[in-house]
């Protein structure tokens, strides 16, 4: 095991800090920081119940894929998998932010670093240098751990036969599993799973439900009131406590449906028929629920705004959510250009009616869930606006059903958030608005910021009524820069509820 007190883990200033967490078993810290005991070889959580070992022991590490590229092996009693996977680099290296995302994605199971590197825009020495000076490890180490990782959890959480936790983790074959945890855990897979428990395999139809940790606080009904507002009959159901839809990857069809678990997890129950699709299922759940936030980081920046305070005291957790798919997202957006949320999703629904497929899948039915969104290719050459829309607009969504199958990365991350906008304004329907739109909900750019948007400036009207202008907005929102996107968001939800505050006015005028 090569293990250096040069390695690149956190060190200096932060060491005496990041000592006391663990003594105190500090819950900010966790996933913030892990711990590797040198006269042991394994690397920790803050929150590990283990006793804490002598401060000139152990050196920490700012990823769980740092820990492992130097030689840890990880606890089997804190379970690094299960750590909350937050973005803190967001803002400080926004290329290892899309490089991550990519990852995450897929970009390394069937491609390479170089690859990766020129999706970005970047040189190949240059992510690697990235990679090393702010998560410790390389690209192609971090995609490992999130392999291993993810099969450990499917280990402990579900009841799947081992063949089919390589399969779902992303390993290309049941050897390759065995051999990777035996090396690194010193064990079979098996001997990590407890015994006594029979496995069941996807193939019976049953979910596979894995557990999503998130940084405290999460304000799940600001979420699912947001997902509610724009929920596609057919496609999504929404209720208080879960958020259920369909989904298509590569031409397979089921179903996943999300909801708060004990502690500070959501647990996303899946129904696929190609296992090798669940990390990047997995990877939409996160992006779409906004997982890899840091509220306090956000909420301790934007709240020097004195007009954005009060806002973010009233929603501590709240998370600017993603969406499941770039092209459905887009033209969701081209929908409800100039119309109301409630009118677009009408549309859409007309739109899932008219193009979308059916889907008989049990767990489906049981949700009342029936069709899938359309893919693009199933949009090329149809009178959309044969349903319901402005001629100009139908034409926009065909031209942009044709864009994307014609470059399905079309959505894909761009060098820069300047960037992003530029290529995708030239796309047909597409305008600063929608851009912006696009670049906050799919690309996950946390300092996109629709200025544009008559809802955010109606939010900072002052006591006379008059509204900022678009580009007095923009200057404002300077100050809350690299996280824009959220004060986008608190924005929004402050004008429901007002819109909430003055219905129950009414009905107890009424009554």
């Amino acid at each position: 095991m090569r293990r250096s007190a040069t390695h690149p883990a956190v060190m200096d200033m932060q060491t005496e800090a990041y000592h006391r967490a663990f003594i105190t078993r500090d819950p900010r810290f966790d996933g913030r920081v892990f711990g590797g005991v040198k006269t042991t070889g394994i690397y920790c959580r803050p929150i590990c119940p283990a006793r804490t070992a002598k401060r000139e022991n152990v050196i920490y590490f700012p990823t769980a894929a740092a820990a492992q590229e130097a030689g840890f092996r990880p606890c089997l009693r804190c379970r690094p998998d299960a750590a909350p996977d937050l973005g803190a680099w967001r803002g400080t290296s926004n290329t290892v932010s899309r490089a991550l995302a990519l990852i995450e994605a897929g970009a390394l199971d069937g491609g390479d670093v170089d690859a990766l590197a020129t999706r970005l825009g970047v040189g190949e020495r240059q992510l690697r240098r990235l990679f090393r000076q702010h998560l410790g490890a390389s690209p192609v180490s971090v995609a490992q751990t999130r392999r291993v990782l993810l099969a450990k959890q499917l280990i402990h959480e579900t009841r799947l036969p081992m063949s089919e936790v390589a399969l779902a983790a992303g390993f290309g074959s049941v050897r390759r599993f065995n051999e990777s945890f035996q090396q690194l855990f010193r064990r079979s897979p098996q001997a990590l799973r407890r015994s006594g428990r029979l496995e069941t395999s996807a193939a019976d139809g049953g979910a596979v439900t894995v557990r999503l940790a998130y940084r405290a606080p999460y304000d799940w009904e600001s979420m699912i009131a947001f997902l509610s507002a724009r929920a596609i009959p057919g496609v999504e159901v929404v209720t208080a406590d879960s958020y259920s839809r369909t989904v298509s990857i590569d031409g397979a069809r089921g179903v996943i449906s999300v909801r708060p678990a004990d502690g500070d997890v959501l647990a996303a129950s899946v129904w696929f028929p190609r296992l090798q699709a669940l990390p990047a299922i997995i990877a939409r759940v996160r992006r779409v629920f906004d997982l890899a936030a840091e509220p306090e980081t956000i909420g301790e920046h934007l709240s020097q705004d004195p007009a954005l305070a009060p806002l973010i005291a009233a929603r501590p957790g709240l998370r600017a959510p993603g969406a499941w798919d770039g092209f459905e997202l887009a033209v969701r957006a081209i929908l409800g250009q100039q119309i109301t949320v409630g009118a677009a999703r009408n549309l859409a629904a007309k739109l899932v009616s008219a193009y979308g497929e059916a889907i008989d899948d049990p767990a489906a039915v049981e949700l009342g869930l029936t069709r899938v969104f359309p893919g693009p290719e199933r949009l090329v050459g149809q009178d959309i606006a044969a349903l319901g829309m402005p001629k100009a607009r139908g034409a926009a969504l065909e031209s942009m059903a044709r864009a994307t199958v014609a470059d399905p990365l079309i959505f894909g991350a761009r060098r820069s958030l300047e960037e992003a906008i530029e290529a995708l304004r030239a796309l047909p329907g597409v305008g600063e608005w929608t851009a912006q739109y696009i670049a906050l909900r799919e690309l996950r750019e946390p300092d996109a910021f629709p200025h544009a948007d008559v809802a955010l400036q109606r939010a900072l009207a002052d006591s006379e009524g008059r509204r900022p202008t678009s580009a007095e907005l923009l200057i404002r929102a300077e100050r809350w820069r690299p996280w824009r996107a959220y004060a986008a968001q608190h924005l929004w939800a402050s004008l429901h509820a007002t819109a909430d505050q003055k219905d129950r006015t009414d009905d107890l005028q009424a009554a």
